[in-house]
């Protein structure tokens, strides 16, 4: 790609970064020295204050409400550890002082009240920093966990969260003493808010009422963030969410989704700029391209054991492979029907046509088995020196691939702070990126507009699915979906939120 042209008449587009505290899969090289905790504050801290100290918008942490299992046992080489993801937001409030705080949260196994406090507690301690990755559980194994147990059929798991969302929103509302024009219901459901704070909410799923603990959000409700990928799923993001969380890394297929989604959102009475599309995207640098694409290729062995090889293959034939070495050929045995992995998202959903697709790369290409996974389970997004990755971003988001990109580190701690470094003043002197905080909130730092009411996101929906939209839906955890092999490994991470 040539390099960026700055002299393009007009304002240039800005680029914005965020930051991923990676959690799951084989994006985290465990091997290296420099990997530290997963659970640690000091870990938490580090990746959020070095992210803040390169004016990065916000600070994203996944959630895992099990641990996963294989072949019964807890995966370790997985993270081991999970700690409460609102608590880490907020005491990572008290530590920093511009970077917005992201979590996932799952409107499966919480309930709205709950939520809404946690995150309207959050965007107090932040002064309006406060952001929520709203995902759907999609497995009977995290259920265990959970009084009710089991899991939602796929359709109410979508039309629950949408609920849900929209009871949160109410109730930041009634902190507001906010009771604009619209009923804000959809069919079935009854609801009120009062201006002294009180509320009542009747539907399928939810039955409330009560007074809101909180007064008025410093950034009116915290952004809400949304991750689906199918079509359904791309229209419950412009019905309900302020950013979407995608795995369209790449410039080409990024254009087509930007577009795509941007296309949506006259029918919900929004403006292009109301709804953010940020890609999770891997950055690797070098002094030169050569010493780059070096340094990617040593990464991607290294995200790649021998036990890690063996087990990525195990999840999808289903069955156990430790007889089989890892440098040697693929297993010539076929897959079976049973999975031996719990709590993890399924995403070849075909076995015996991927790994027909997988036998015919590694004859092509004489590779072993764990040559084989570390070709389809790792892509770096973003490989050059400093200012190739700085021309880059600048160069997709002026194209529209992207408003801003979510930077997954393959290390923990310190895994952005060559980015920050190195990266952030090349884009600077490109002129597309800031050089200090804008006063006030997430929402305003990111550059969307004020929060609407949820009266005003209902009759919003009300009218466009009116139109024929598509019914609502998202993907199953709410995060990017990646059904085939060879997708970027950042995003498979984050899809596989339990």
């Amino acid at each position: 790609m040539p390099d960026f042209d700055s002299t393009i008449p007009g304002e240039p587009r800005q680029v914005h970064l965020a930051a991923h505290f990676p959690g799951v899969n084989n994006t985290t090289v465990w091997s290296d020295p420099a990997s530290g905790s997963h659970i640690e504050f000091d870990s938490f801290a580090h990746l959020a204050q070095t992210a803040e100290a390169g004016l990065f918008d916000f600070f994203f942490l996944a959630e895992g409400l099990r641990l996963r299992e294989h072949q019964g046992k807890i995966f370790d080489l997985d993270v081991v550890g999970r700690p409460n993801t609102t608590a880490v937001l907020s005491a990572l409030a008290a530590v920093t002082q511009h970077i917005g705080l992201a979590g996932t949260l799952s409107a499966t196994f919480n309930e709205p009240f709950d939520i809404a406090r946690r995150l309207a507690t959050i965007d107090h301690l932040s002064n309006g920093r406060a952001a929520w990755n709203v995902v759907t559980t999609s497995n009977a194994f995290t259920g265990e966990n959970f009084r009710r147990g089991g899991y939602l059929d796929y359709a109410d798991r979508y039309r629950r969260a949408e609920d849900f969302i929209d009871v949160a929103r109410k109730l930041w509302d009634t902190a507001a003493g906010d009771t604009a024009a619209g009923d804000g219901t959809a069919a079935g459901v009854d609801s009120t808010t009062a201006a002294d704070g009180t509320f009542t909410h009747n539907s399928d799923f939810f039955d409330i009422a009560g007074r809101f603990p909180t007064g008025a959000l410093p950034g009116g409700h915290p952004v809400v963030f949304q991750a689906g990928d199918s079509d359904s799923g791309r229209d419950f993001a412009v019905g309900s969410a302020d950013v979407i969380f995608t795995r369209h890394s790449d410039p080409e297929s990024g254009r087509k989704f930007y577009a795509d989604v941007k296309s949506r959102l006259p029918r919900y009475g929004r403006t292009e700029d109301s709804l953010k599309i940020y890609p999770g995207i891997s950055v690797i640098l070098g002094d030169t391209p050569d010493e780059a694409a070096e340094r990617s290729r040593e990464v991607a062995s290294q995200q790649v054991s021998e036990a890690g090889a063996i087990a990525f293959l195990e999840r999808v034939w289903d069955r156990d492979l430790s007889a089989f070495d890892p440098n040697g050929p693929l297993p010539d045995v076929p897959p079976a029907a049973e999975s031996i992995s719990q709590g993890r998202v399924k995403h070849i959903k075909d076995a015996e046509a991927t790994i027909a697709s997988w036998r015919q790369i590694a004859e092509a290409e004489n590779l072993t088995a764990r040559e084989l996974v570390i070709r389809v389970s790792t892509r770096h997004s973003y490989v050059g020196t400093p200012h190739q990755v700085a021309t880059d971003l600048a160069e997709a988001v002026r194209t529209k691939a992207a408003d801003g990109f979510i930077l997954v580190p393959h290390l923990t701690p310190g895994g952005l702070d060559e980015v920050v470094a190195k990266v952030v003043p090349e884009l600077q002197e490109l002129g597309v990126y800031r050089t200090e905080y804008p006063e006030g909130s997430l929402r305003q730092n990111i550059g969307l507009p004020a929060a609407r009411t949820a009266a005003d996101w209902a009759d919003a929906r009300r009218e466009a699915r009116g139109t024929g939209t598509a019914e609502t839906g998202a993907t199953e955890t709410g995060a990017p979906e990646a059904t085939t092999a060879g997708t970027d490994a950042p995003a498979r991470e984050l899809k596989e939120v339990s």
